[in-house]
């Protein structure tokens, strides 16, 4: 490679849970650099949730997070051409890659569902996503059922 990789820039935690998981989701929900909105939206749907299932024992955080890793895909497709053909090529994902694509799914699903405000629709969608169900996690189970169907062509992983 001509160029240098870029420096990985330092993510602060965020100030109401000291985690740097928190402040990358906010930074994916926020719109034209309003962080204290998004982070206002994050708080109040994290309460929701916490009020949604009163009898969890998990911490709304605790809960926030395991939603997460039910939506975290392992596998995806990528395009591959050979010799004039395009093959669907199952590859395993980056942790840093997989962790974006579930916080941005997460969003995306929650954004395209019926609600008053973003706040009670992110927290309708972690709630579905901490049952095994809902957008994201169907993203996820399509995305998966791809690299199955395409497994044929993992051969041509690059």
């Amino acid at each position: 490679m001509r160029k240098a990789k870029p420096k990985k820039r330092q993510v602060l935690p965020d100030p109401v849970f000291g985690d740097v998981k928190v402040t990358k989701f906010v930074n994916h929900l926020m719109y034209d650099g309003k962080k204290n909105t998004a982070y206002e939206i994050f708080y109040s749907a994290l309460e929701t949730v916490k009020k949604k299932l009163p009898n969890e024992e998990k911490s709304s955080l605790e809960i926030w997070k395991s939603a997460l890793d039910n939506i975290t895909p392992q596998v995806e497709v990528k395009s591959r051409r050979v010799g004039g053909a395009t093959f669907q090529v199952p590859t395993e994902i980056r942790p840093d890659r997989k962790e974006s694509i579930s916080m941005k799914n997460l969003i995306i699903y929650s954004r395209k569902r019926g609600g008053k405000t973003m706040s009670d629709k992110l927290s309708a969608e972690i709630v579905d996503a901490f049952n095994n169900q809902g957008g994201a996690y169907k993203r996820k189970e399509d995305m998966h059922r791809m690299a199955e169907a395409n497994r044929a062509f993992a051969h041509f992983r690059f």
